[in-house]
This record gives structure tokens, sequence and C-alpha cells, in this order.
């Protein structure tokens, strides 16, 4: 009798839909115009459904000691997803979650409430307007997740937008990036060489599927100025259902090839997802 019912909902940039998950009771989907952009398990905030995310989530449990809070920054909000987690597996953990459409923010907030006691605060604003007004130094780690509609936004592709991050993490943090791109990986490529002008050390995790160009699909970037620990990342993704290939030093530096850094100038947005590419049902 009380089983979940869907919510739809026009939000700023589309129509959000909620849908529960017919297999974990407190489980939900939201998706917007269609398009898959969060899960979220109210009772395990631990519980990470997408692959993405799962990787993501990896690399956040290898920047520190397990327990141990951080300082984060969450650029893109779908959800709170990945929020949520730290919160469950790093108790204390201040976080700020900027994210544009301040509807969509609404709807989360009244269907998906946040834990109580997590130090979770959201902004509704535009994500490099907010970053380039945060203190220096003030983030351990800043995760990125950006997408107008299904592509990365141009302004949040280039050298300009990856020094303002680098200006905000401390100095042993982390840069996250959730990007998607398909052979011949010009946008991937690029973003390497922008973040690789800012940050000594850099690390993708995308499936071997992606990397060999059958199919367009995600990649997880992350940069540092400190080597990361590449054996637990390569442990942990191998380990998921859908393993993932990890790869740094000089193998990233030839797939990075001849590419570019970006300028604001000739920013461009991340390459439209074929039809079905991200798509439910």
């Amino acid at each position: 009798m009380n089983e979940p019912i869907p919510v739809t909902r026009a939000v700023g940039h589309g129509t959000a839909k909620l849908m529960p998950d017919v297999d974990r009771e407190r489980a939900w989907l939201l998706t917007v115009d269609g398009a898959p952009q969060s899960y979220v398990d109210l009772d395990e905030p631990a519980h990470l459904e997408f692959e993405y995310v799962r990787r993501l989530g990896h690399v956040l449990d290898t920047l520190a000691e397990p327990g141990r809070p951080l300082d984060a920054l969450h650029l893109g909000g779908g959800a709170l997803t990945l929020p949520r987690y730290l919160a469950a597996t790093r108790p204390g953990s201040r976080q700020d979650v900027v994210e544009f459409d301040r509807e969509l923010l609404d709807l989360v907030a009244e269907q998906l409430p946040l834990p109580e006691g997590a130090d979770v605060t959201p902004h509704a604003a535009d994500a490099r307007a907010w970053l380039e007004a945060a203190p220096d130094a003030s983030a351990d780690v800043l995760v990125a997740d950006v997408f107008g509609g299904s592509r990365v936004p141009a302004h949040l592709t280039s050298v300009a937008y990856a020094r303002e991050a680098a200006r905000v993490l401390r100095a042993d943090g982390v840069y996250l990036g959730n990007l998607a791109d398909a052979a011949p990986f010009a946008f991937l490529r690029s973003q390497l060489a922008t973040l690789g002008t800012v940050f000594e050390e850099l690390v993708l995790i995308a499936e071997p599927g992606v990397l060999r160009g059958r199919r367009f699909g995600n990649a997880v970037l992350a940069a540092a100025h400190r080597p990361l620990d590449i054996a637990a990342l390569a442990r942990r993704t191998a380990a998921d259902a859908f393993p993932a290939r990890v790869e740094h030093g000089a193998a990233l530096r030839d797939f990075t090839g001849g590419a570019q850094p970006v300028r604001d100038a000739d920013a461009v947005p991340s390459p439209e997802p074929p039809d079905g590419a991200f798509g439910i049902g």
C-alpha cells in the first residue's frame, strides 16, 4: 500500500523524473529529459550504482586514510550521490555542492532529503562563477560532474578554469572530472593536455572498450600535485562488475599525443553523445 510512485516535474533545464527501483526499497533513479543523472539509495548512501560514479568513489576512498573527513567541492549536483557517499564513508566531511538548476535542487531536497548530520551545503549557481569566487586552498578534493544537457559546458574545459580549480585546492588536493568521449578522443586528449598545464600528476580511468574506441563512454580523470595510489585504484577498478583500466605516466602521455591545451577563446563543449549512449529502457 505504501509502494513509492514516480515523480515528474519541470525543472530549470528540462523535465526531471524520479523513478523508484523495484529491487531496492528506498532507491531512486533521477533522469532529466530521459538521460540518467543520478542514482540514490536513501537506506544505503554508500551504494554507487553507476559505474563511472563507482570509479569516482574509488578515487575518493584512496585520497586519505579510511574515515578521515575531507573538505569537498562538487561542481554539478544531480541527486547528491557523491556528497551522500562521502558523508557516509568519511563522517564529518564539509561539502559544498554547486548546481545551476535551482528547481532541480529543490526537487531533490524535497523528495530525497540528505541524512541527518550530513554537512552538505547546496548552492544554486554557475559552476565556474562560484569556483572563481571560492577561497584559495579551501578544498581537499574538487569533483566536476557538470553536464549542460548531455555535454560538458565549454567554459569548464579551459586552462583558465583548470587554474581556478588548482587555486581552490590545497597543496595535496585532488581534482576529479567526469568526461565523455569516443575515438579519436579529440576532446578527452585536449582535457588531458589542459589539466597537464596545471597539475603534475594525471590519471585516467575508463573501460577498455571505450579506450579502444569501440563505443562512446565515460572517463574519469584525476589530477593532482602529488602521486596517487595507482596500485589501489587498479585493484578496485579491476574488481568492479565492469572492470576499468587505470592509465598514467608514459602510457597516458602517449595517449594524449600532440593535443593542445584549450584556451577560453577556443573552448567548445564535449561531443554530443550518439543516440542511446546514456539512455535507459
